[in-house]
């Protein structure tokens, strides 16, 4: 019976002290590593635009569904542990779907002629908008991507 119960002492002591390196190294590791924290919203509008200079069916007057991802990066939270409140986050985005929406694209600016209205240079629109209301010291809004359909997705996304 002793034998028994020496036997289970050991184990413990040898699980602890095996354990103890790897407890150990993990706080460590959990101190040292950086890192960044991510969030995303999703908007959706109706609009028409035509793409000048495209030869196809696409330089003709049509319309998308639009589906937009919005991303905000940042390394520090603020002091209630948000990176963005996501309802200021929404209530800007939905200012700038506001101006899209049900509308034609190329009598809007900067699509009247600056630039033509394709996923591309809508997604840079959005994210250089925002980028100018949200961004601060803690939050970049860097990356939007505009899906025309759901498998025509364009991305802009800042360094």
């Amino acid at each position: 019976m002793r034998n028994c119960v020496d036997a289970k002492l050991n184990q413990r002591l040898f699980l602890r002290l095996a354990c103890e390196p790897i407890k150990v190294a993990l706080r460590l590791k959990t101190q040292t590593m950086s890192g960044q924290f991510e969030v995303m919203i999703e908007r959706n509008f109706s609009s028409a635009h035509q793409l000048r200079g495209y030869q196809g069916k696409c330089e003709n007057l049509h319309g998308h569904n639009y589906k937009i991802e919005i991303y905000a990066r940042g390394r520090e939270l603020n002091k209630i542990g948000l990176l963005v409140d996501f309802v200021e986050l929404k209530e800007a985005a939905d200012d700038l779907v506001t101006y899209l929406d049900h509308k034609n694209l190329n009598e809007l600016e900067p699509f009247v002629s600056e630039q033509n209205p394709s996923a591309e240079n809508v997604a840079r629109f959005i994210l250089e908008r925002l980028a100018r209301l949200l961004n601060d010291e803690r939050v970049q809004i860097y990356k939007v991507r505009c899906f025309e359909t759901p498998t025509s997705v364009a991305t802009y996304q800042v360094d």
